[in-house]
């Protein structure tokens, strides 16, 4: 009986039925752990790349945050610029309308002064140049007593026109009768005195000849 226990093909085959139930045993007592083991490290490594991915994202906001942030200060910034350039463009403006007007008006001033000295000055045109003359020596001709007499009945650009033709000593004659001769206000010493003063600013216009001499 204890050899045909210990034939070799019953031991054979009792052990091939032991580790037939023996192994899984075996295994699921010794690899469950393995196994929580396992799932362990998988989860934590998850969790891991979870934290590094919102990691990752939390990164990248910031770093948009940031760069959102920069562009936001240069647009603030370019917008003062313009704001200022904008304020010196008004400045300059004003300034250059303000000095505009003020050309306007020393323009204006200089026209003025023109048109009042052109209105001052009496001029002695070319073509009249001739008949003066000849009035000027008929008047000289005359006493001064005569001359005024016919000059207190001209107009004053008559006659300082022709007494501008006259010799200063026929003139002196002249105004020295009229500073002596009544008139409705006294003597004509007034007049004589206007007269005098306009013989100043009187011009003749050249002729055509002396002017293309000149020339």
């Amino acid at each position: 009986m204890i050899e045909r226990i210990v034939n070799p093909r019953v031991v054979a085959v009792a052990a091939l039925i032991a580790s037939i139930f023996v192994g899984p045993v075996w295994y699921w007592r010794n690899a469950s752990p393995l196994v929580a083991r396992a799932v362990a490290v998988h989860r934590a490594a998850g969790a891991v790349e979870k934290q590094k991915q919102e990691a990752q994202r939390a990164h990248g906001w910031d770093f948009w945050t940031i760069q959102m942030e920069n562009l936001a200060s240069e647009l603030k910034e370019e917008k003062a610029r313009l704001n200022k350039r904008s304020e010196d463009m008004d400045r300059d403006k004003a300034r250059l309308d303000a000095e505009r007007q003020e050309l306007d008006r020393v323009r204006t001033d200089i026209q003025a002064m023109r048109q009042e000295i052109d209105d001052r000055v009496i001029m002695i045109k070319a073509d009249e140049s001739k008949n003066l003359k000849t009035l000027a020596q008929t008047y000289t001709a005359l006493t001064p007593a005569g001359a005024v007499a016919i000059i207190r009945e001209l107009d004053d650009v008559t006659a300082v026109k022709i007494l501008s033709l006259m010799k200063p000593d026929a003139v002196g004659s002249i105004f020295e009768t009229m500073a002596t001769t009544a008139s409705p206000d006294g003597t004509l010493a007034r007049r004589a005195a206007a007269l005098s003063e306009k013989l100043r600013l009187i011009k003749a216009t050249p002729s055509p000849s002396a002017a293309t001499a000149s020339n």
